[in-house]
């Protein structure tokens, strides 16, 4: 500590470039402190360092011990208690995850000890050094959140245990569905609707959900012992009713129920596959060599769709292009919700079938594709659909939101299949088909790193700069924090170290997924583990990327 003090006093109104010679190790007796990196003005991001803290002295040696769920949830605890501890300090931030839990570099276990990293905005007056300020920060205020963070006597041991046990209890949830047949669960009591459309907190005074007695079963949780809820069988289901009945509302919590709440949150006990994926229409998208003839074909001037590129796709291409890139990343359940779809994608009624033929209309529709994906592939998918009752042809589930409650109408829409049966055409042509993924050009993605100075970086968790290209992701709406777009950038950038093509791009990105996934990343406490379909969606809307069908 009498180090940084030392060297910090020899920069006092300096220009702000003297920080630089700050960075280094320092040792605070009872933890050691790292600056990574200095930055380059006040107005940059803000600096980026570390503290380390040996078990010994924190009391919390017995975390080591526990499950790697519970562990990820005792990291995500000690980093909103810093965050808390910190919170009278405006120039230190630590990266937390507002009511989801994710496998974040915020917070480290290691063998030895507990590390916190976080960012502090050096204090400055106009681009002049304020050392006497970083002194106080650095050296009275900061040890004090870092020792308060990492010792139990400050700590409510309880509510720590609470967060992690209901974290695991989560995980544990997840693990059960594909044994049961489900691709989701939502237990009794679950409060869905969120406070606001740009707040993810639980509306207040909201009804708790209840699931249909049909439909009803129950799962096990290691702490908190079985829960009684929904569970979405397998297969294709429907969320149908009427407006503002809360089908929306539904759907939004199965596609964020593939991460971890908080205590509180009202969705500890939903919880869906880890790989579902959400799609929707995207206007304007880039596509790369992607075979799209599963759900377009012949299209005018004899141009093919098994090859099929553009830089400014519709919405239905765009939609069969995600839904093909999906299935190709290894999803093995999808979510639609008709409100955000391409209407000419999703179907053809028996009128138009009659307007215009078949041999003039080069889209399948996805109702007459949804269950071949049942039947051919073992891909489940479920659509809030309330404009077509063609879909009930090709329902297994049928579940009706009336006042914000489930019903399950399955029985009731067979009866209505019987009564008003269909007159429009199956329009497949031939059986789906599986297609291997295409092959990407690493070095490709090498050369766009060094062309923008390897700079990787998520902005807003809406763009990820990579490279010289700026990747537009607004569109993926299950990405939960602007760190996992971080991890995401990262991940690519390893990815890129391939001299060659990736022949299998999803088994290359599993693989650096895997274990101790941050090793090989910046020491940074701004990454969260995203996963290997999230990493493929935002290589697929890299405009400048080149890929190419298997050969």
């Amino acid at each position: 500590m009498d180090l940084l003090i030392a060297k910090l006093k020899k920069i006092e109104k300096q220009n702000y470039r003297a920080y630089q010679q700050i960075k280094g190790s320092f040792d605070f007796t009872d933890f050691e402190f790292h600056i990574d990196h200095v930055q380059s003005d006040p107005y940059a991001a803000a600096s980026r360092v570390r503290a380390f803290r040996r078990w010994a002295p924190t009391g919390l040696e017995w975390l080591k011990e526990q499950s790697p769920a519970y562990q990820i949830a005792a990291r995500d605890y000690l980093a909103r208690q810093f965050a808390l501890f910190a919170k009278q300090e405006n120039s230190v931030s630590i990266s937390t995850t507002g009511q989801t839990v994710l496998d974040s570099t915020a917070v480290v276990f290691t063998d030895e000890g507990i590390e916190l990293r976080f960012r502090i905005n050096l204090p400055a007056e106009g681009r002049s050094i304020l050392a006497k300020k970083a002194i106080n920060i650095m050296t009275f205020h900061l040890p004090k959140y870092i020792r308060k963070a990492t010792i139990d006597r400050e700590l409510d041991i309880t509510a720590l245990k609470h967060h992690c046990e209901v974290i695991e209890d989560q995980v544990m949830l997840r693990e059960q569905l594909k044994a049961k047949g489900l691709v989701a669960f939502v237990a009794n009591g679950s409060v869905l609707p969120r406070l606001a459309g740009n707040c993810d907190l639980p509306m207040k005074d909201a009804v708790p959900f209840r699931s249909p007695a049909s439909l009803e079963v129950t799962l096990s949780r290691p702490n908190q012992g079985e829960i009684q809820g929904m569970g979405v069988p397998a297969g294709v289901t429907l969320i149908v009713g009427g407006g503002f009945h809360g089908k929306s509302t539904l759907l939004n919590a199965l596609e964020k129920a593939i991460y971890d709440h908080i205590p509180g949150d009202g969705r500890e006990g939903v919880v869906t596959l880890n790989d579902a994926c959400k799609i929707k229409a995207e206007d304007g998208r880039s596509i790369h060599n992607l075979n799209l003839s599963n759900y377009i074909n012949h299209l005018p001037f004899g141009k093919q769709t098994s090859d099929f590129s553009t830089q400014d796709a519709s919405g239905s291409t765009s939609q069969a292009a995600w839904l093909q890139e999906s299935i190709e990343s290894g999803a093995t359940a999808i979510m639609i919700d008709e409100d955000t779809s391409a209407t000419n994608f999703m179907i053809r009624d028996e009128r138009m079938q009659a307007l215009v033929s078949k041999g003039d209309e080069p889209i399948t529709p996805f109702v007459d594709r949804v269950g071949q994906l049942r039947e051919e592939l073992d891909i489940s998918t479920i659509i809030v659909m309330g404009g077509s009752g063609d879909y009930l042809d090709v329902a297994d589930t049928v579940i009706q939101m009336h006042d914000y409650q489930a019903i399950d109408v399955t029985d009731k829409a067979r009866e209505v299949i019987k009564l008003h049966p269909t007159e429009r055409q199956n329009e497949c042509e031939k059986p789906i088909e599986l297609i291997p993924p295409r092959h990407v050009d690493c070095a490709h993605l090498q050369k766009l790193l060094i062309d923008g100075k390897y700079r990787v970086s998520g902005k807003g968790g809406n763009n990820l700069r990579f490279g010289k290209e700026h990747i537009d992701v607004q569109a993926l709406e299950q990405l939960e924090s602007n760190s996992e777009l971080n991890a995401i950038g990262w991940t690519l950038f390893q990815f890129a170290q391939n001299p060659d093509w990736s022949m299998h791009p999803p088994k290359d990105i599993a693989t650096l997924l895997e274990g101790n996934w941050s090793a090989t990343m910046p020491n940074s406490g701004d990454l969260a583990k995203p996963r290997v379909v999230d990493v493929l969606a935002t290589l697929n809307r890299l405009r400048a990327g080149k890929m190419r069908q298997p050969r």
